[in-house]
């Protein structure tokens, strides 16, 4: 099943979101995203662990 995310799930002022068929293919379309528009933040265990549990099914 298809998953999706958005920076608002995370209570980010950001209006990005992204679908993919699964979730690792997900977390590097979210990874890519916060490494290009969210620098201040570390991408480390800790954040993906809570993009994994950001994740809903599309």
């Amino acid at each position: 099943m298809a998953k999706s995310i958005s920076c608002k799930d995370a209570g980010s002022d950001c209006g990005w979101s992204a679908t993919a068929d699964t979730e690792d293919a997900l977390m590097d379309i979210t990874i890519e995203h916060v490494k290009e528009h969210h620098k201040d933040l570390e991408v480390g265990p800790e954040l993906k662990a809570n993009i994994k549990s950001l994740m809903k099914d599309a």
